[in-house]
């Protein structure tokens, strides 16, 4: 039998979450063959088979946890079928397979010592259920974490599958008294982040409402011509030209100096059913407005999808966050860590409003932005936040700020 272990699947995470297993012992399978979805603090990823091979043993099952380096799937020789072999077969020494690292895997951790093997219970192998219903990685997740067996389901998506809504219904069904739902995965790397950005940098937050009905008619008249255009990317390309303006709010502060950053990496956070995921456009400031709206709607599909890489969840300098999406005003959005401000945008409301000396009725809508108050004063922030609320009053003015 040779092992082969968990791999270090980027950012030096050190440890990954078995969502779903693709094979099963007595399988045989190619290179690069899929092998399982495995879930880490960023994202949900497949991992590839490192050889061909016959499988021999899982060694863990669907929602365990496991360190890198820990073995996960026992390999037979090609050549000698487990069919082929006596049970007894199946317990000689193994050694773990630490090589070839995979294309796009960093090296597993070396800790000198054979990480533990999960241990497991009166079966030797572990072999996964056949037939699982149709559906992506976080809904397959998401009925692990509600207890709901998906193969007894009927999906009401396309091609019969298995939706969110779907697995949320028959865990609202079958549930009775109160859930426990294991904190791990995005959830728990989200919460530690979180309480780490909250603790260390001094969060301020300003908060400005403006008259946003003219960038609202814009995007219309745009979409009306046929042309991709979105408030969220009107939102984003003020921030752009605002960051020119005002260099403080896209920086990092690194203890013994601040880092002023002059590329614009934006992050977008992003509701997922496994979580808050923040991925980054990078190169935000080098977009025209149609290409930051594929870029904000492809990253939020790849996000919903669980197919979000953990390299793309990376290197952000500056963030937005859309809490208008739920219907909220305003809020205080915790920073990234690592990033000096993060923008929320609130719902639009039609409200009576000052206009040209009378009150009519405007497409209003509230922006709140926090900032970490070591690297940017109260002035500098306001600056900011004013020079968005000008494009979004008058698009036209991002000739002035050019």
């Amino acid at each position: 039998m040779k092992d082969f272990a968990l791999p270090d699947l980027g950012e030096g995470l050190t440890e990954s979450e078995i969502v779903e297993w693709h094979v099963a012992v007595g399988d045989r399978v190619a290179l690069n063959q899929p092998l399982a979805d495995v879930e880490t603090a960023k994202a949900i990823v497949q991992l590839p088979s490192p050889f061909e091979g016959v499988i021999g043993a899982l060694y863990a099952e669907p929602g365990a946890t496991v360190r890198v380096g820990a073995p996960i799937v026992g390999f037979e020789s090609a050549a000698e079928p487990v069919a082929d072999r006596a049970p007894a077969d199946r317990t000689p020494s193994r050694s773990v397979e630490r090589n070839p690292v995979l294309v796009g895997y960093g090296a597993p951790v070396d800790t000198g010592a054979r990480p533990q093997r999960k241990r497991r219970v009166d079966h030797p192998v572990f072999v996964p259920a056949r037939g699982a219903a149709l559906s992506t990685p976080p809904v397959r997740k998401l009925a692990h974490d509600l207890g709901v067996d998906l193969s007894e389901l009927h999906g009401s998506g396309e091609g019969g599958a298995v939706t969110r809504e779907d697995v949320v219904a028959a865990g609202s069904g079958t549930a009775s008294g109160d859930r426990r739902i294991p904190v791990r995965g995005v959830r728990k790397a989200t919460a530690a982040a979180m309480v780490s950005s909250a603790f260390t940098a001094p969060h301020v937050t300003e908060f400005l409402t403006v008259d946003v009905t003219r960038s609202t008619e814009l995007v219309s008249r745009l979409r009306d011509a046929g042309q991709r255009a979105s408030l969220l990317a009107v939102v984003a390309k003020a921030l752009c030209l605002a960051v020119r303006r005002n260099p403080t709010l896209n920086s990092r502060w690194e203890e013994t100096e601040i880092v002023e950053f002059d590329a614009v990496h934006l992050g977008i956070a992003v509701a997922t059913p496994r979580g808050l995921l923040v991925p980054v456009i990078r190169d935000a400031h080098t977009l025209a407005l149609a290409e930051l709206t594929d870029a904000i709607a492809a990253l939020a599909a790849t996000a919903r999808a669980g197919e979000t890489t953990p390299a793309a969840l990376t290197g952000g300098t500056i963030s937005i966050s859309n809490v208008g999406v739920f219907g909220v005003d305003a809020g205080t959005p915790i920073l990234n860590p690592g990033e000096a401000a993060i923008l929320a945008t609130g719902a639009v409301r039609r409200l009576p409003w000052e206009f040209e000396g009378g009150i009519a009725l405007r497409d209003v809508m509230t922006l709140s932005l926090s900032f970490d108050h070591r690297l940017v004063d109260g002035e500098q922030a306001a600056r900011f936040l004013t020079d968005i609320g000008r494009v979004l009053v008058d698009p036209a003015t991002v000739l002035a700020l050019v």
